[in-house]
């Protein structure tokens, strides 16, 4: 087996298909609903194959080229436990999962990689949509392993837990072993270390003073819904925890500080400092030159949406190390 193939479906921003590309796959088709996220798909890599469409109404039969592929990979919106999609008169995510699985049928990929949320790979309230999983893998004959990976753990300076499935056929499962950690935890990459360069960019004099200080991963980057407010850096937790490095994460700058402004943290956030979407894409671990389409706020969404590519390199070097063995 040469070269290995992928179809990424709700592929956003493209941290998923980035880091399988730096694994050595080669996408034949990518898919995703939103028109920005394909912008930033084709401006990036114009030689992907970028389809504009909901997955709930994709055909496979329409597109030949998502056929005898080694890898079928979805980076899905979050799913709700069981509980509250009993609630709720609807549930997208819950669909989206549930179509991924069922593209598997027409599609039969030796391995599938699917990541959501950490609860889903062992939380009890979300027990039947894995056992909906399990009972449509099995019949397709696929073994799976869940498993929790943490993008600090690959170099990606955030605390961002990713709940992960693999399913790989029966002939190649056995050789799968879920990807080890490329960083120890002592050797974490810290919000300073990765953006003290951007903060001196512009001659802010404190850009040293805050790095020094900022020795913590960053709290995980949320991208949050299409339907409220403007960027910002996450829950109050999240906002808490970035002010103890002296960022105010209740926006987002246009730009990073320059040599006027003053960093005064202990008077609070109108003395802290910003980051930037660039610099939240830093965060991410995207390449410095992936460029997002958009305005700022949409920018910062599908970053925030996004599957670190460290973490995704990982996985798809593991499953193809499986595939080839």
């Amino acid at each position: 087996m040469s070269g290995l193939t992928f179809v990424d479906v709700c592929s956003g921003a493209g941290g998923l298909a980035l880091g399988l590309e730096a694994a050595g796959f080669e996408p034949t088709l990518l898919l995703d609903n939103k028109p920005v996220a394909c912008e930033t798909l084709r401006t990036n890599r114009p030689e992907w194959n970028v389809l504009e469409t909901d997955l709930l109404e994709f055909d496979p039969s329409e597109h030949q080229e998502s056929y005898d592929v080694d890898l079928l990979s979805a980076g899905l919106p979050r799913v709700k436990s069981s509980a509250t999609v009993a609630r709720a008169e609807s549930d997208t995510e819950l669909r989206l999962l549930e179509a991924t699985i069922y593209l598997a049928h027409a599609v039969q990929p030796r391995a599938m990689i699917v990541e959501n949320v950490p609860g889903l790979v062992g939380g009890d309230e979300y027990e039947s949509i894995r056992d909906f999983i399990r009972k449509e893998l099995e019949h397709l004959g696929y073994r799976f392993s869940w498993f929790v990976l943490n993008a600090a753990d690959f170099g990606v300076p955030q605390d961002r837990k990713q709940g992960i499935l693999v399913a790989v056929k029966e002939r190649w499962f056995d050789a799968f072993r879920p990807p080890a950690p490329t960083v120890e935890q002592h050797d974490y990459r810290s919000v300073g270390r990765a953006l003290a360069r951007s903060m001196r960019s512009r001659g802010w004099p404190d850009a040293d003073r805050w790095a020094s200080q900022a020795l913590s991963v960053a709290p995980t980057l949320v991208g949050g819904s299409d339907n409220r407010g403007g960027a910002d850096l996450g829950p109050s937790g999240s906002k808490k925890a970035w002010a103890r490095m002296g960022v105010n994460g209740g926006s987002l700058a246009d730009e990073t500080p320059g040599p006027d402004f003053e960093w005064l943290p202990h008077i609070g956030p109108d003395g802290m400092v910003k980051i930037t979407v660039d610099q939240a894409a830093v965060l991410q671990a995207f390449p410095e030159d992936w460029i997002f389409a958009g305005k700022k706020t949409v920018r910062y969404r599908q970053i925030g949406h996004a599957s670190p590519p460290p973490v995704s390199r990982a996985l798809g070097m593991a499953v193809a190390d499986a595939l080839r063995a």
